[in-house]
């Protein structure tokens, strides 16, 4: 009973722990809101551009929407991937989190997780609105929304690689990109072939299970890469 007892508390002191730190991560992020903004409103002007620039043609625009989306919202998230650890690498609160008893896997994930929902979530959240200067239905909206949600928290996964191998080191931006595109390859294309499905009449189906494939590799492989990635960093 004792020894129950102690395991739930254990447990229970666990979750608390990583709340915490998802939510100190987010409030820390919203004190810098032209940080958190920037990448927003990159994915809505940049996005915004092709149909103006392309013409009114409501053919060409929902064949070109599935592609210029994924890609917009892809750089978009990668333009906050340095700010993953590097806030908390630079005022040494990093270097106590994983020094701490607490697994650094879910360390990771919490702060993963964190940046999802400042930048990945506000992405999924207006990318419908946009696709309707596209021309896209219904479906293509919903089918939108849906492989975006899974797959910004997939970039962000495996973005956190990149972010813990460049920790540290000046020009970051530029080696994460190096390092992390050629991962990001699956997800677009999974990602912008489960639009494309539905705009030649076919069932998304396939694509959008293969990119749940990937985040599912991502959500399992990436936490503990990115783990192993800091402590080599830090040490």
């Amino acid at each position: 009973m004792s020894e129950a007892y102690l395991t739930t508390g254990k447990q229970i002191g666990t979750f608390s722990v990583l709340y915490h730190i998802l939510a100190r991560d987010i409030k820390v992020a919203l004190r810098r809101q032209s940080d958190v903004t920037a990448v927003f409103f990159f994915f809505i002007i940049a996005a915004s551009l092709f149909p103006l620039g392309s013409g009114s043609d409501p053919k060409l625009l929902s064949a070109m929407a599935p592609s210029v989306l994924w890609v917009t919202a892809l750089l978009s998230c990668m333009l906050s991937l340095p700010r993953i650890f590097a806030s908390d690498h630079a005022d040494g609160t990093l270097e106590q989190l994983l020094l701490s008893n607490q697994p650094t896997v879910l360390i990771v994930l919490m702060k993963i997780l964190a940046h999802w929902l400042l930048s990945g979530l506000p992405l999924v959240l207006v990318a419908p609105l946009i696709g309707l200067q596209f021309n896209l239905t219904g479906e293509q909206l919903q089918v939108l929304a849906l492989s975006l949600l899974m797959g910004t928290l997939a970039l962000s996964l495996i973005g956190s690689i990149g972010a813990a191998l460049t920790l540290g080191i000046r020009g970051t931006g530029v080696l994460i990109a190096i390092l992390v595109l050629p991962l990001y390859i699956p997800v677009l294309v999974f990602g912008a072939g489960a639009v494309n499905a539905v705009s030649v009449g076919m069932s998304p189906n396939g694509a959008v299970s293969l990119l749940g494939g990937v985040l599912a590799l991502s959500l399992v492989f990436a936490p503990l890469a990115s783990s192993v990635a800091l402590k080599i960093a830090l040490e």
